[in-house]
C-alpha cells in the first residue's frame, strides 16, 4: 500500500476536505482524488462521502484512520532508524510526560549529548496511557513517567520521588486557594490528594493543564499555585517565587520504563545519564 496515499488520506482526515488537503501536501486537488481513488480500489471500500461542504468519512474509513495512523508512524520511524549516521551507534526512542520533560529530562539530553554522543535520540511528550501503549507496541523504547503499569516485556525502575510544593510570588493575595490561587492539573493522584486536602475549592479561579510551562503564569500574573520543587528551587533560590508556609506537600515516584529488547549498550548509557541526572539534582537540592 503506497504511504503517500496513506499520507493523503489523513491529510483529507484532517482538514475536512478535498482541497484544503491539497494545500497541506501541496498537490493539486485533482492529483488528492487520485490517490483516494487508488487507496479505495485497494481496500475494495469507499473511505470518503464527498458533499457540499467536504469530505466525510464513512464507517470504513472511520475503521480505517487508526490503522493509517499506525502505518505512517510505523513508516517514519523506519525510516528514521534506517537514516541512523553510520557514526551513530544506535537510536533510542525516549518518551515522558510533560511535567517530567521540564527541567529532569531536558537535563538528561544534555548529559547523553556529552557523555554518549554516539546514540541518537527521538523523544516525544505524552500522557501514561499513551506512552505505555507505544512502549508496547515497540514506537517507544524508553519511557519516564509516574504512576507505570506493570506489563510483560516491560522494565520498570524507580527513579526519585517528585515533591509538589505550593509556592507564589510575591504579589499574591491569599496565595493558600485565594482568589490568586491557580490549579495546576498533575494528573489523577494529584487531583484526588488536592480535593482530600482542599475540600472546600469546588471551582478554582483559574486551572492551567500545562504541566511546568504553567509556572511562567505564576510569576508574570502575582499567583500561587503547585509545582514540582524540582522546577520551583532557581525561583526560590532568586526569589522571583517563594514557599506558601504549611501548605501540604504532595510526592509522587517517578519511574523509567524500559523495554527488555532494548540494545544492551544504549541502555547501559540511558540508565546511566539518568542516574547522573537524579544525582545532580540531589546535590543541588532540587530534589530530595
Amino acid at each position: 500500500m503506497d504511504i503517500t496515499n496513506i499520507r493523503t488520506f489523513l491529510a483529507v482526515v484532517e482538514t475536512g476536505s478535498f482541497v484544503a488537503a491539497a494545500e497541506r501536501v501541496h498537490v493539486t486537488q485533482s492529483t488528492v482524488s487520485m490517490r483516494i481513488k487508488s487507496l479505495e480500489e485497494q481496500l475494495g471500500v469507499k473511505v470518503f462521502a464527498r458533499n457540499k461542504s467536504g469530505a466525510v468519512l464513512t464507517n470504513s474509513g472511520r475503521e480505517f484512520t487508526k490503522h493509517a495512523m499506525s502505518m505512517a508512524r510505523i513508516w517514519d520511524q523506519a525510516c528514521l532508524e534506517v537514516g541512523v549516521a553510520n557514526n551513530q551507534a544506535a537510536l533510542l526512542r525516549v518518551g515522558g510526560q510533560l511535567s517530567i520533560w521540564g527541567s529532569f529530562l531536558v537535563a538528561w539530553l544534555a548529559w547523553m549529548h556529552a557523555e554518549a554522543p554516539a546514540i541518537s535520540i527521538k523523544c516525544e511528550v505524552g500522557y501514561i496511557d499513551d506512552l505505555m501503549r507505544n512502549l508496547g507496541e515497540g514506537s517507544l523504547d524508553i519511557a519516564v513517567m509516574y504512576r507505570p503499569q506493570q506489563r510483560t516485556g516491560l522494565q520498570v525502575r524507580k527513579l526519585f520521588d517528585d515533591d509538589m510544593i505550593l509556592v507564589s510570588s510575591p504579589g499574591a493575595n491569599n496565595p493558600m486557594m485565594g482568589d490568586d490561587y491557580v490549579f495546576v492539573n498533575w494528573g489523577p493522584e494529584f487531583r484526588k490528594d488536592h480535593a482530600l486536602n482542599f475540600p472546600d475549592i469546588s471551582r478554582p479561579h483559574m486551572s492551567l493543564d500545562l504541566g511546568v510551562l504553567g509556572i511562567d503564569y505564576l510569576v508574570r500574573a502575582g499567583a500561587a499555585g503547585y509545582f514540582p520543587r524540582r522546577v520551583c528551587a532557581p525561583y526560590l533560590q532568586n526569589r522571583t517565587l517563594r514557599a506558601v508556609p504549611d501548605a501540604p506537600v504532595f510526592s509522587y515516584p517517578v519511574y523509567a520504563v524500559h523495554r527488555n529488547d532494548l540494545d544492551a549498550g544504549a541502555l547501559q548509557d540511558a540508565l546511566l545519564g539518568l542516574d547522573a541526572t537524579v544525582g545532580q539534582y540531589r546535590d543541588d537540592r532540587m530534589i530530595v
